[in-house]
């Protein structure tokens, strides 16, 4: 008997851990064409910038992996033995490398992007996860418009390998007669049916949601995300403030007003939005004088944040690095040693600006048209979110003054254009220093501080 109870207590104890720490698997649902990979892909940008370590496993590109060359929708028709042997070894070839990624490299999320669309194959993937200690998230994507479907073809599916080499009608006729081999046996997410499990369901991209069983706080943050997202065509404009009096002097953070040159940059920068002709443009700046007098310039409303404003140096606000470096040595080799994590004494780290930020990334992906006025930290924060860089590789991302990032989100990604307004400035970027030691010299500490007054 006693063996008995500490079996059940153990069991118990699992359950209750599974409720908080468990990996979770994000499953995708839909016919093809209907904005999975969109999903999966943006899904895992946000979770891994808010620093929930997640990777997707695409089905398609294992089925790519192992039958070299696509010939036609044939391989997908449900009476295609071969073809189906084929799909199934995928996904459990996908799914092994999911739970190599979620038990031992320490992933938290896997987002398994597949159709998934029918119940036996979910219950296939229940199954795995019951066996493997990981939480299931259903992502369904529902949509009957067909100018949507459409365009998402021409947008991402001809630019599959699968038709790498094939006529863009042909190619859309063939992808159409794919999306009907999946359509007889396709069984959508059901209130009654699947009321057990834990999911969302996108309806028409995003018109419509229907959510179930929300169980923790993983999935209510993917839940909130993806009622935020949108497809709408619009552009993102960053631009760091005009040039300031402490830019000049070389000196971090700090409340000053814009130098000459800043004020300058200011009035280029209105020439140039009005240039653009942006149908309604917001405008956001943080609460700094500098980031509010270049927005004045414009001679529109603008609105501040100050989520926005730059990230708080503490002791070390308006020093230079000079300065840093003989006052405090080994702080300034610690922020060298990890840049994203150090934070100043009594200010704040990448990491922690990354957090204050993630209401300014969920309004962004709300709005369409937005010019962001803000500081180098910031700018960088924004710019790994929408570019997919690591906490390594973002407080080092060159984000110079008077010069505009037109952001213009694409299929897959986001394209970049930098634009130069021609008004000159002092250089405020550091390059990571090769010697991060604490003993290293004041030279070697000093070696990729950047020329000032």
């Amino acid at each position: 008997i006693s063996g008995r109870c500490t079996m059940s207590s153990q069991t118990m104890l699992l359950s209750l851990v599974c409720m908080t720490n468990c990996p979770t698997l994000i499953v995708t649902v839909g016919l093809p064409a209907r904005g999975k990979t969109y999903i999966s892909k943006k899904l895992t940008r946000y979770l891994n910038w808010i620093g929930v370590p997640t990777k997707v496993f695409n089905v398609g590109q294992y089925r790519r992996e192992c039958v070299k060359i696509y010939k036609s929708f044939e391989f997908f028709r449900p009476d295609n033995e071969e073809g189906l042997k084929i799909r199934r070894q995928c996904a459990t070839t996908a799914l092994n490398d999911v739970r190599e990624y979620l038990s031992v490299e320490g992933g938290q999320v896997a987002v398994f992007d597949a159709t998934n669309t029918t119940r036996e194959r979910r219950a296939t993937i229940m199954k795995f996860a019951e066996q493997n200690g990981f939480k299931v998230f259903f992502v369904e994507s529902v949509c009957e418009d067909p100018d949507v479907i459409a365009e998402n073809i021409v947008q991402v599916k001809l630019d599959s390998p699968d038709y790498i080499h094939t006529d863009t009608e042909e190619a859309v006729e063939d992808f159409m007669k794919r999306i009907k081999c999946y359509e007889s046996s396709y069984q959508p997410l059901d209130e009654n049916l699947d009321k057990e499990l834990s999911y969302i369901k996108v309806i028409d991209v995003g018109r419509r949601y229907l959510v179930n069983r929300v169980l923790d706080h993983i999935q209510s943050r993917i839940v909130y995300y993806l009622m935020n997202i949108h497809i709408t065509p619009r552009s993102i404009y960053l631009s760091r403030h005009g040039e300031s009096d402490l830019n000049i002097k070389g000196r971090i953070g700090g409340d000053s007003g814009l130098s000459d040159r800043g004020r300058e940059y200011a009035m280029k920068l209105r020439k140039y939005i009005q240039e653009q002709n942006i149908k309604e443009l917001k405008v956001w700046t943080s609460q700094m004088k500098r980031t509010i007098q270049t927005a004045e310039s414009l001679g529109v409303p603008y609105e501040q944040w100050k989520a926005l404003n730059e990230i708080d140096a503490g002791m070390c606000e308006e020093m230079m690095y000079e300065e840093i470096q003989k006052n405090f040595p080994v702080e300034f080799a610690l922020r060298d040693q990890d840049k994203y994590r150090y934070r100043y004494p009594k200010g704040e780290s990448y990491e922690d600006l990354v957090q204050r930020l993630e209401p300014v990334i969920m309004e962004l992906e709300r709005q369409e048209n937005v010019l962001v006025i803000c500081h180098q930290a910031v700018m960088r924060c924004l710019l790994a979110y929408f570019l997919d860089k690591t906490a390594d590789e973002l407080p080092y991302l060159q984000c110079p003054l008077h010069t505009v990032l037109k952001l213009t989100p694409v299929a897959y990604g986001c394209k970049v254009e930098s634009i130069y307004l021609g008004v000159d400035s002092v250089n405020t970027h550091r390059n990571r220093p090769e010697n991060v030691m604490a003993q290293r010299s004041t030279e070697d500490a000093l070696q990729t501080v950047p020329a000032h007054f």
